[in-house]
């Protein structure tokens, strides 16, 4: 909002210009005595153009008359910065009825969609579109445009849902939020098995993905580290726990990398993801809209019609 020194700034400066205005048109209109004729310029050009100085023309000096007022009353009606007007107006107040205006009709839109499962409405290709354009607007800084994700934000056109697939799991996701954190097992780790301890868990956690291969001495030590600290949150042969939001380890889908020093990181250092809780900000409709249209990118035993894909 504009302070009180700027505002008696724009105040005089505007008063300044209109009485400007008005000298600078006053003086000019009537002709005083001494004045030459409106024929006698002493302009001539090729013997025969004369230029005049004839006075300007009633129309157009009441019209600049007209203007002034014009100007002094938007000014007197509408205000100046703190000082307020005789119509009470405010650019708030008009922002505040356009986006009740707005409001409005944006709950007449999103009445037909009320209340509605998130697979339900995942089968309606105007719910979809509309979840798509929610879903842009404010999930795509983290997890893409097409909800492909980043390293640190789940991928949601994958089968894998760490939070668990159901609908009644994705929209509580999405509504209430999450928060997934990983301690940082370093020093752990390294009292209890010695400084390769980290390097060894990382070992058996890369063979997790890897059935069928044949596990080296540092998976064989890095299991039993696992089974002592990591079993709690991740499970037998680290098949993950959806209730904690325990990444499932034998998907070989790495949140954060799946290189030895990106494992190697996330052990040691610990990792601490948080997903906004969505329904404070979105209102629980669209949070459902949201929701059909993240249920539209991965596969699911009763997939959504083909229109409705994204």
């Amino acid at each position: 909002m504009m302070t009180s020194g700027w505002t008696w700034y724009v105040v005089v400066l505007v008063a300044l210009n209109i009485a400007g205005c008005l000298w600078l048109l006053m003086a000019n209109v009537k002709r005083r005595p001494g004045d030459p004729s409106p024929e006698d310029t002493s302009h001539v050009w090729d013997g025969d153009i004369t230029e005049y100085n004839k006075p300007l023309p009633k129309w157009w000096i009441n019209l600049f008359y007209i203007t002034i007022v014009f100007g002094i009353g938007y000014l007197a009606w509408y205000g100046v910065g703190r000082m307020h007007g005789f119509g009470h107006w405010s650019s708030k107040s008009e922002w505040a009825l356009d986006k009740a205006a707005e409001d409005a009709r944006l709950e007449e839109t999103l009445k037909l969609y009320a209340g509605k499962p998130i697979d339900a409405l995942a089968k309606d290709p105007g719910a979809v579109a509309l979840g798509r354009t929610i879903f842009v607007n404010n999930c795509a800084a983290c997890h893409g445009s097409t909800g492909l994700g980043a390293k640190g934000f789940p991928n949601l056109a994958d089968e894998v849902w760490y939070w668990g697939g159901s609908p009644e799991s994705v929209l509580e996701t999405i509504r209430n939020g999450r928060n997934a954190v990983m301690p940082a097992w370093g020093t752990v780790l390294t009292a209890q098995g010695g400084p390769l301890a980290v390097d060894d868990v990382v070992a058996y956690v890369q063979s997790l993905s890897k059935p069928g291969q044949s596990e080296d001495e540092a998976a064989e030590r890095g299991e039993k580290q696992f089974s002592t600290l990591c079993i709690a949150c991740h499970g037998p042969g680290g098949k993950g726990n959806p209730i904690l939001g325990a990444r499932d380890l034998t998907t070989a889908r790495w949140l954060y990398g799946g290189s030895k020093a990106a494992l190697h990181q996330t052990i040691a250092e610990g990792r601490n993801g948080v997903m906004p809780a969505w329904e404070p900000v979105l209102g629980e409709t669209r949070v459902r809209l949201v929701g059909a249209y993240v249920w539209t990118l991965s596969k699911h035993d009763t997939p959504a019609p083909r229109e409705a894909a994204p």
